[in-house]
Protein backbone atom coordinates (compact mmCIF):
# COMPACT_ATOMS: atom_id res chain seq x y z
CA UNK A 1 0.00 0.00 0.00
CA UNK A 2 2.81 2.06 1.28
CA UNK A 3 4.62 1.52 -2.18
CA UNK A 4 1.04 2.64 -3.92
CA UNK A 5 0.87 5.82 -2.18
CA UNK A 6 4.16 7.07 -2.96
CA UNK A 7 3.47 6.08 -6.73
CA UNK A 8 0.62 8.33 -6.12
CA UNK A 9 2.54 11.58 -4.44
CA UNK A 10 5.10 10.63 -7.19
CA UNK A 11 2.32 11.35 -10.04
CA UNK A 12 0.59 13.87 -8.41
CA UNK A 13 4.26 16.06 -7.98
CA UNK A 14 4.64 15.37 -11.48
CA UNK A 15 0.99 16.79 -12.79
CA UNK A 16 1.83 19.52 -10.24
CA UNK A 17 4.80 20.96 -11.84
CA UNK A 18 3.17 20.46 -15.17
CA UNK A 19 0.90 22.20 -14.53
CA UNK A 20 2.57 24.90 -12.95
CA UNK A 21 5.27 24.65 -16.13
CA UNK A 22 2.26 25.30 -18.50
CA UNK A 23 1.16 28.41 -17.01
CA UNK A 24 4.31 30.29 -16.46
CA UNK A 25 4.69 29.31 -20.10
CA UNK A 26 1.66 30.51 -20.72
CA UNK A 27 2.19 33.86 -18.71
CA UNK A 28 5.18 34.94 -21.17
CA UNK A 29 5.08 38.03 -22.51
CA UNK A 30 4.98 38.96 -26.33
CA UNK A 31 7.90 41.41 -27.46
CA UNK A 32 6.91 44.13 -29.49
CA UNK A 33 9.52 45.64 -32.29
CA UNK A 34 8.59 48.49 -34.38
CA UNK A 35 10.39 48.40 -37.66
CA UNK A 36 10.28 52.27 -38.89
CA UNK A 37 12.00 54.41 -41.43
CA UNK A 38 12.60 58.65 -41.60
CA UNK A 39 11.76 58.22 -45.23
CA UNK A 40 9.46 55.67 -47.94
CA UNK A 41 11.24 53.82 -50.64
CA UNK A 42 13.85 52.76 -48.20
CA UNK A 43 12.43 48.35 -48.34
CA UNK A 44 11.09 49.00 -45.10
CA UNK A 45 7.70 46.57 -45.34
CA UNK A 46 9.40 44.06 -47.46
CA UNK A 47 12.02 43.75 -44.93
CA UNK A 48 9.12 43.81 -42.24
CA UNK A 49 7.78 40.35 -44.22
CA UNK A 50 11.00 38.76 -44.49
CA UNK A 51 12.30 38.95 -41.49
CA UNK A 52 9.24 38.11 -39.34
CA UNK A 53 9.36 34.88 -42.01
CA UNK A 54 13.51 34.56 -40.75
CA UNK A 55 12.22 34.77 -36.93
CA UNK A 56 10.09 31.70 -37.28
CA UNK A 57 12.96 29.35 -38.41
CA UNK A 58 13.64 29.95 -34.72
CA UNK A 59 10.43 28.52 -33.20
CA UNK A 60 9.27 31.72 -33.01
CA UNK A 61 5.61 32.40 -33.63
CA UNK A 62 4.89 35.82 -35.17
CA UNK A 63 2.62 38.41 -35.91
CA UNK A 64 2.67 41.05 -38.17
CA UNK A 65 0.81 44.51 -37.56
CA UNK A 66 0.27 46.64 -40.92
CA UNK A 67 0.43 50.22 -39.26
CA UNK A 68 1.16 52.24 -41.94
CA UNK A 69 -2.68 53.58 -42.35
CA UNK A 70 -2.11 55.35 -46.04
CA UNK A 71 -0.21 52.15 -47.93
CA UNK A 72 -1.59 48.74 -47.42
CA UNK A 73 2.01 47.33 -49.18
CA UNK A 74 1.73 44.30 -47.15
CA UNK A 75 -1.57 43.42 -48.73
CA UNK A 76 0.50 43.78 -51.97
CA UNK A 77 3.80 41.90 -51.20
CA UNK A 78 1.80 38.63 -50.08
CA UNK A 79 -0.95 39.33 -52.31
CA UNK A 80 -3.74 39.20 -49.90
CA UNK A 81 -6.82 41.11 -48.81
CA UNK A 82 -7.90 41.56 -45.42
CA UNK A 83 -11.16 41.90 -44.94
CA UNK A 84 -11.45 43.21 -41.38
CA UNK A 85 -8.99 45.09 -39.29
CA UNK A 86 -8.70 46.72 -35.75
CA UNK A 87 -11.61 48.72 -36.25
CA UNK A 88 -13.82 45.48 -36.28
CA UNK A 89 -12.53 44.36 -32.96
CA UNK A 90 -13.08 48.00 -31.52
CA UNK A 91 -16.44 48.22 -32.26
CA UNK A 92 -16.96 44.65 -31.09
CA UNK A 93 -17.99 43.14 -34.43
CA UNK A 94 -14.95 40.44 -34.37
CA UNK A 95 -12.35 38.69 -32.25
CA UNK A 96 -9.06 39.52 -32.53
CA UNK A 97 -8.76 35.97 -34.17
CA UNK A 98 -11.22 36.29 -36.04
CA UNK A 99 -9.56 39.50 -37.98
CA UNK A 100 -6.38 37.41 -38.13
CA UNK A 101 -5.25 37.11 -42.16
CA UNK A 102 -2.66 33.65 -42.20
CA UNK A 103 0.29 34.07 -44.74
CA UNK A 104 2.68 31.98 -45.36
CA UNK A 105 4.49 29.17 -43.38
CA UNK A 106 2.29 30.25 -40.82
CA UNK A 107 2.97 34.16 -40.56
CA UNK A 108 0.30 35.93 -39.17
CA UNK A 109 -1.25 39.18 -40.55
CA UNK A 110 -2.90 42.02 -38.58
CA UNK A 111 -4.29 45.31 -40.30
CA UNK A 112 -4.63 48.05 -38.25
CA UNK A 113 -6.68 50.10 -40.19
CA UNK A 114 -8.68 52.98 -38.70
CA UNK A 115 -9.03 51.05 -35.59
CA UNK A 116 -5.64 52.00 -34.72
CA UNK A 117 -6.80 56.23 -34.99
CA UNK A 118 -10.12 55.63 -33.45
CA UNK A 119 -8.06 55.31 -30.01
CA UNK A 120 -7.63 58.60 -29.76
CA UNK A 121 -11.73 59.14 -29.86
CA UNK A 122 -11.96 56.71 -26.97
CA UNK A 123 -13.33 57.13 -23.55
CA UNK A 124 -10.46 55.47 -21.01
CA UNK A 125 -13.08 53.02 -20.50
CA UNK A 126 -13.25 51.88 -23.78
CA UNK A 127 -9.40 51.97 -24.41
CA UNK A 128 -9.18 49.21 -21.25
CA UNK A 129 -12.04 47.16 -22.76
CA UNK A 130 -10.57 47.18 -26.24
CA UNK A 131 -6.83 46.41 -24.59
CA UNK A 132 -8.55 43.67 -22.99
CA UNK A 133 -9.74 41.98 -26.08
CA UNK A 134 -6.29 42.92 -27.27
CA UNK A 135 -4.42 41.11 -24.51
CA UNK A 136 -5.79 37.72 -26.20
CA UNK A 137 -2.63 37.93 -28.79
CA UNK A 138 -0.31 37.52 -25.94
CA UNK A 139 -0.52 33.84 -26.31
CA UNK A 140 -0.97 33.81 -30.34
CA UNK A 141 2.55 35.54 -30.30
CA UNK A 142 6.10 35.92 -29.41
CA UNK A 143 6.80 38.33 -31.11
CA UNK A 144 4.49 40.96 -32.27
CA UNK A 145 6.37 43.38 -35.55
CA UNK A 146 4.55 46.45 -35.95
CA UNK A 147 5.29 47.46 -39.36
CA UNK A 148 5.04 51.69 -39.25
CA UNK A 149 4.26 54.25 -42.44
CA UNK A 150 7.38 55.91 -43.25
CA UNK A 151 8.57 59.96 -41.12
CA UNK A 152 7.96 61.51 -38.49
CA UNK A 153 4.07 61.62 -38.17
CA UNK A 154 2.11 61.45 -34.81
CA UNK A 155 0.99 58.08 -36.14
CA UNK A 156 4.76 56.44 -36.59
CA UNK A 157 5.67 57.90 -33.48
CA UNK A 158 3.17 56.68 -31.02
CA UNK A 159 4.32 52.69 -32.15
CA UNK A 160 8.20 54.02 -32.06
CA UNK A 161 7.68 55.14 -28.55
CA UNK A 162 5.30 52.54 -27.42
CA UNK A 163 7.45 49.55 -29.05
CA UNK A 164 9.65 47.72 -26.60
CA UNK A 165 12.18 47.95 -29.47
CA UNK A 166 12.78 49.86 -32.91
CA UNK A 167 13.95 48.19 -35.96
CA UNK A 168 14.88 51.74 -38.17
CA UNK A 169 15.44 51.26 -41.83
CA UNK A 170 17.46 53.30 -43.90
CA UNK A 171 19.73 53.15 -47.39
CA UNK A 172 23.24 54.64 -48.10
CA UNK A 173 21.47 57.63 -49.78
CA UNK A 174 22.57 60.98 -48.10
CA UNK A 175 18.45 61.63 -48.32
CA UNK A 176 17.76 58.33 -46.44
CA UNK A 177 20.64 58.43 -43.64
CA UNK A 178 19.55 62.14 -43.01
CA UNK A 179 15.87 61.34 -42.68
CA UNK A 180 16.92 58.56 -40.28
CA UNK A 181 18.99 60.59 -38.22
CA UNK A 182 15.74 62.81 -37.87
CA UNK A 183 14.23 60.19 -36.47
CA UNK A 184 16.42 58.63 -33.69
CA UNK A 185 16.91 62.59 -33.17
CA UNK A 186 12.98 62.44 -32.76
CA UNK A 187 13.01 59.40 -30.82
CA UNK A 188 15.92 59.70 -28.37
CA UNK A 189 14.33 63.23 -27.31
CA UNK A 190 11.02 61.51 -26.22
CA UNK A 191 12.09 58.04 -24.68
CA UNK A 192 15.55 57.88 -23.13
CA UNK A 193 16.13 54.09 -23.13
CA UNK A 194 14.54 53.37 -25.75
CA UNK A 195 16.91 49.96 -27.71
CA UNK A 196 17.32 51.12 -31.14
CA UNK A 197 18.83 48.85 -34.16
CA UNK A 198 19.80 50.16 -37.59
CA UNK A 199 19.55 47.89 -40.90
CA UNK A 200 21.09 49.48 -43.83
CA UNK A 201 19.20 48.25 -47.25
CA UNK A 202 19.95 48.14 -50.46
CA UNK A 203 24.08 48.11 -49.80
CA UNK A 204 26.50 46.77 -53.07
CA UNK A 205 28.79 45.50 -50.26
CA UNK A 206 29.91 45.13 -46.85
CA UNK A 207 31.73 47.88 -46.89
CA UNK A 208 29.13 50.30 -48.27
CA UNK A 209 26.81 49.13 -45.04
CA UNK A 210 29.53 49.90 -42.77
CA UNK A 211 30.43 53.37 -43.75
CA UNK A 212 26.65 54.37 -43.70
CA UNK A 213 26.30 52.81 -40.32
CA UNK A 214 28.93 54.73 -38.68
CA UNK A 215 28.20 58.13 -40.38
CA UNK A 216 24.74 57.60 -38.58
CA UNK A 217 26.22 56.28 -35.41
CA UNK A 218 28.95 59.08 -35.28
CA UNK A 219 26.23 62.14 -35.67
CA UNK A 220 24.06 59.95 -32.71
CA UNK A 221 27.07 59.72 -30.72
CA UNK A 222 28.01 63.44 -31.33
CA UNK A 223 25.35 65.01 -30.64
CA UNK A 224 22.61 62.86 -29.34
CA UNK A 225 24.83 60.87 -26.85
CA UNK A 226 23.76 57.86 -28.34
CA UNK A 227 25.00 54.51 -29.22
CA UNK A 228 23.31 53.12 -32.54
CA UNK A 229 23.39 49.37 -32.36
CA UNK A 230 23.97 48.01 -35.58
CA UNK A 231 21.83 44.50 -36.88
CA UNK A 232 23.36 44.28 -40.02
CA UNK A 233 22.86 45.01 -43.99
CA UNK A 234 21.04 43.52 -46.99
CA UNK A 235 22.87 43.54 -50.26
CA UNK A 236 21.09 44.83 -53.04
CA UNK A 237 19.64 41.38 -54.66
CA UNK A 238 17.59 42.14 -58.09
CA UNK A 239 16.06 38.79 -56.53
CA UNK A 240 13.98 41.23 -53.87
CA UNK A 241 11.93 42.90 -56.76
CA UNK A 242 11.26 39.53 -58.66
CA UNK A 243 9.92 38.63 -55.61
CA UNK A 244 7.70 41.49 -55.20
CA UNK A 245 6.01 41.22 -58.76
CA UNK A 246 5.55 37.81 -58.05
CA UNK A 247 3.90 38.68 -54.90
CA UNK A 248 5.78 36.79 -52.78
CA UNK A 249 8.70 36.84 -50.01
CA UNK A 250 11.91 36.34 -51.12
CA UNK A 251 13.24 34.57 -48.06
CA UNK A 252 11.15 31.86 -49.96
CA UNK A 253 11.07 32.40 -53.48
CA UNK A 254 14.78 33.15 -54.03
CA UNK A 255 16.46 30.87 -50.84
CA UNK A 256 19.73 30.55 -51.72
CA UNK A 257 19.68 34.26 -52.69
CA UNK A 258 22.15 36.85 -50.95
CA UNK A 259 18.94 39.00 -49.72
CA UNK A 260 17.96 35.74 -48.53
CA UNK A 261 21.32 35.13 -46.85
CA UNK A 262 21.78 38.76 -45.39
CA UNK A 263 17.89 38.36 -43.85
CA UNK A 264 18.42 35.31 -42.12
CA UNK A 265 21.47 36.83 -40.77
CA UNK A 266 19.69 39.53 -39.47
CA UNK A 267 17.34 37.26 -37.95
CA UNK A 268 20.33 35.39 -36.00
CA UNK A 269 21.78 38.53 -34.55
CA UNK A 270 18.50 39.84 -33.21
CA UNK A 271 17.56 36.30 -31.66
CA UNK A 272 21.74 35.77 -29.86
CA UNK A 273 21.29 39.44 -28.56
CA UNK A 274 20.19 39.59 -25.00
CA UNK A 275 17.36 41.89 -23.80
CA UNK A 276 14.97 43.62 -21.55
CA UNK A 277 12.03 41.36 -20.55
CA UNK A 278 9.12 42.08 -22.54
CA UNK A 279 6.43 44.97 -21.65
CA UNK A 280 3.70 42.62 -23.42
CA UNK A 281 0.37 43.19 -26.00
CA UNK A 282 -1.49 44.97 -23.29
CA UNK A 283 1.13 47.12 -21.85
CA UNK A 284 1.84 47.94 -25.67
CA UNK A 285 -1.58 49.23 -26.60
CA UNK A 286 -2.22 50.77 -23.18
CA UNK A 287 1.09 53.25 -23.99
CA UNK A 288 -0.08 53.70 -27.44
CA UNK A 289 -3.54 54.54 -26.55
CA UNK A 290 -1.64 57.17 -24.52
CA UNK A 291 0.65 58.62 -26.85
CA UNK A 292 -2.80 58.61 -28.98
CA UNK A 293 -4.59 60.38 -26.43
Amino acid sequence: MRDQAEKLRILARTIKNQVESEIKGNGKKTRIIAVTSGKGGVGKTNFTINFALSLMAYGQKVIVLDADLGLANIDVILGISPKYNLYHVLKGEKTIQEIIVPGPQGLQIIAGGSGIQELANLRRWQVEQFIAKLGELEGLADILIIDTAAGLSRNVMSFVLAADEVIVITTPEPTAITDAYGLVKVMTTKKKNGVIHLVVNKVENAREADVTATKLSIVAEKFLKLNIGSLGFILDDPSVSKAVKSQEPFVLKYPKSPATACVQKLAAQLMEQEYAEPSGIKSFFNRLSNFFG
